[in-house]
């Protein structure tokens, strides 16, 4: 275990912050190249893989992860969309957000919605880690005709 300093600490909070920040601004914003510039080259990302959702899947890189909106907004509604943070922690590199998703899919007009959890990590000032965690049923059974 390494011991930090607090103005370290502090420091990589702050800029962990920004970079989460800038990271839902993008994602709220449709902003594809900004993504893909706040994520590293390489990215820890975790999502329960979901048959029956083809814009949940396995990705790695920047370009592959910041691709992620453009297909949930071609396969369910934009409109419809609807997130909410309720929580937001920072502590040094690592933040986690919890909140409520829900929205409708396109092919059968289906909704659904549920809580989640998002552990990112920023280093050098990318995202380096995304795990995302959802109820991924209510997702499979929207999806499903």
């Amino acid at each position: 275990m390494t011991v930090k300093s607090a103005s370290a600490a502090s420091s990589n909070s702050e800029t962990t912050r920004a970079v989460v920040q800038a990271f839902l601004a993008a994602r709220l914003a449709g902003d594809t190249e900004r993504l893909v510039a706040l994520f590293a080259d390489e990215v820890d990302w975790l999502l329960a893989e979901n048959p029956a959702a083809p814009w949940i899947r396995p990705r790695s890189t920047a370009a592959e992860c910041a691709a992620q909106f453009t297909e949930l907004m071609e396969h369910t509604v934009p409109e419809d969309a609807r997130a909410s943070v309720d929580t937001f922690l920072v502590d040094g590199t690592d933040a986690v957000l919890m909140g409520h998703v829900s929205g409708t899919v396109r092919a059968t007009g289906k909704s659904f919605e549920g809580p989640f959890a998002l552990h990112l990590t920023v280093e050098n000032g990318r995202i380096t880690r995304h795990h995302l965690y959802e109820n991924s049923l209510s997702i499979a059974e929207a999806c499903t005709p």
